[in-house]
């Protein structure tokens, strides 16, 4: 259906976003590549604020606060989801209010050359909401919500220290969190 079709079905239907394109293949199978992305111009990057900050924001909304038709909207919406740009929509949790009252950044060091293996191993693990490879004293930071301190400590006890490709781990115990998803009080954000 076109896009000038799909904006011109209502504001019911103006409030779906596009559907974020995979962010990852299935486990096993070999990576989709993504082509590269398209400059952003100030459009683009208005509606990427726009939809950071309300990911609920209907096409007719996002439209009339960059200045363009609704069907401008939702091709360049389409655009950035097909570009990989933008990767999925979702809601920012209170993992504390959804049962989750303990969090923790683990830090992992692995077996060289084993990353993609661990990387799968964690992203099946509950409550893993992070996964970075980084450089450094350690190779990976994980981070991970937990219903209390008995779960967090059977998964890195159990779970993580188990895979057999991880050398060693330390537990960071988060204390407070604060989201610092983007606001409209800073414009410099996708600058």
């Amino acid at each position: 259906m076109a896009a000038e079709q799909m904006a011109d079905r209502g504001e019911e239907q103006d409030r779906t976003p596009p559907t974020a394109a995979p962010s990852a293949a299935p486990a096993g199978a070999e990576p989709v590549p993504v082509p590269p992305a398209r400059p952003l111009d100030a459009i683009d990057r208005d509606i990427l604020r726009i939809l950071q900050t309300d990911g609920r924001a209907s096409i007719r909304s996002v439209a009339e606060r960059v200045h363009v038709s609704r069907a401008n909207a939702y091709a360049r919406i389409n655009r950035l989801v097909e570009d990989g740009v933008i990767r999925g929509f979702g809601a920012r949790v209170d993992h504390e209010r959804a049962g989750q009252g303990a969090s923790a950044y683990i830090t992992l060091k692995i077996v060289q050359n084993s990353w993609r293996t661990v990387r799968e191993q964690l992203q099946a693990l509950p409550g893993a909401t992070h996964i970075a490879l980084v450089s450094g004293d350690f190779d990976v930071l994980l981070l991970v919500h937990t219903p209390d301190n008995r779960a967090l400590r059977e998964l890195v006890l159990t779970r993580i220290q188990s895979i057999p490709e991880v050398l060693s781990t330390r537990t960071l115990l988060v204390f407070e969190e604060t989201d610092l998803g983007p606001r409209p009080d800073r414009p410099a954000e996708l600058a």
